[in-house]
């Protein structure tokens, strides 16, 4: 390599792109910051850009547009502003890679952007496969280009497979993924007490430092609803060819069993910084800050089939996979709002899968066969699922 790679990392102030600058920063003859964009996180974003210098820097809208510029004052960062700019650094002719790590149906657009303009996707954002995954995927083999996930799960997935599974699982010799979970912070709750769990209960996850929306899911399992989905659409598996199962230590991300008896895992520490430097470099190997695992130290390793009575949300993706269509984008639509209630302290920690359930219910047969109908049954799963709070509020 004689030019660094030019990065664009979408959701910088966020804990993915927190961690993909370190390694960056790591390896300066190798990556350079393109772009960095947030949503509304002036202050981080602006210390971001004095760090790295990237070439543009995107933000929601014109006021924090304004703040940032007046932040950063004179210098090389130009500022941009609304959800046009991302698409554009997304997809920009010198980008080599895009970090997809806006959370939620908003990296939706500059995700498949860069999907479509041939980039290196190294993809974190797990809604836009849950949402559009046949439009994705098209997208990805149209362009040529390269899909690497970031997810933990996903990324230790893609490394225990063998280098062309094109064919699909069964000529590669595949019998079954398994992805773990942690099993979040409730996994041996009461279930008499999960009405009263609390939102600062919720986001303190055992194990990993996430977002507050993100470890919500956890908790709820949810992410790995969202998760075996995604499973799917990455690795052309049939439903059946995906387990879950619960591992408290979050050592082994995940596992792949051949037809031969076979099983390969994927073991490290739970930092985000490994799969994002495994993606970053692949097919290389480069130095990601995370130290080298010692077995002895970790001690033991525990695993357990999860329940679906204390985690109804596994039932409810798994039912919108099998729906088709625009379920998917529903779901992932009725949880963004049951999350954001409960964080808002207006809905109960069990009442997320409740409004999801009623939700897919009442939308979950909408089409999805182009961006425009994902779209619109986002917009109508939203529209349902708030008049359902509404409906539980009066």
């Amino acid at each position: 390599m004689t030019e660094p790679r030019l990065i664009t990392v979408l959701g910088a102030t966020g804990s993915i792109g927190k961690s993909t600058l370190d390694v960056i920063a790591r390896h300066p003859d190798r990556y350079r910051v393109f772009a960095l964009t947030a949503n509304r996180s002036v202050d981080c974003l602006a210390a971001q850009c004095r760090e790295h210098r990237p070439r543009y820097a995107v933000v929601a809208d014109v006021a924090a547009g304004a703040a940032l510029k007046a932040a950063l004052g004179e210098g090389t960062t130009e500022v941009l502003t609304g959800p046009e700019a991302l698409v554009a650094v997304a997809s920009a002719s010198e980008v080599h890679s895009v970090m997809a790590a806006i959370v939620g149906a908003a990296g939706l657009l500059p995700s498949l952007a860069a999907a479509r303009a041939g980039k290196r996707v190294l993809l974190a954002n797990k809604e836009a496969l849950v949402m559009s995954g046949r439009l994705f995927m098209d997208a990805i083999a149209t362009s040529g280009a390269e899909l690497l996930p970031i997810d933990s799960e996903h990324n230790a997935v893609f490394q225990c497979l063998p280098p062309r599974t094109a064919a699909g699982l069964e000529a590669a010799g595949v019998a079954r993924i398994t992805l773990t979970a942690s099993g979040g912070p409730f996994r041996n709750t009461p279930l008499a007490d999960l009405e009263r769990v609390t939102p600062a209960q919720a986001v303190a996850h055992p194990n990993w430092s996430m977002g507050r929306k993100i470890s919500v899911d956890s908790a709820t399992m949810m992410n790995k609803g969202l998760e075996f989905i995604e499973a799917c659409w990455l690795f052309a598996a049939r439903a059946e060819q995906v387990d879950i199962v619960i591992h408290p230590q979050s050592i082994i991300h995940s596992l792949v069993s051949y037809a031969d008896g076979s099983t390969l895992a994927q073991l490290g520490h739970p930092d985000m910084r490994t799969p994002i430097a495994h993606a970053l470099a692949w097919p290389a190997r480069i130095d990601s800050g995370v130290e080298l695992l010692d077995l002895v130290q970790v001690g033991r390793l525990e695993f357990h089939a999860p329940d679906e009575t204390r985690f109804p949300c596994l039932a409810l993706a798994r039912a919108a996979w099998a729906a088709g269509g625009g379920a998917t984008a529903v779901l992932n639509a009725a949880n963004e709002v049951a999350v954001e209630a409960f964080l808002a302290g207006s809905l109960g920690f069990t009442g997320i899968a409740r409004l999801v359930e009623a939700t897919l219910d009442r939308c979950g047969h909408l089409p999805a066969a182009g961006i425009e109908s994902v779209l619109a049954a986002d917009a109508e799963a939203r529209q349902r699922a708030r008049e359902w709070l509404a409906r539980k509020a009066a």
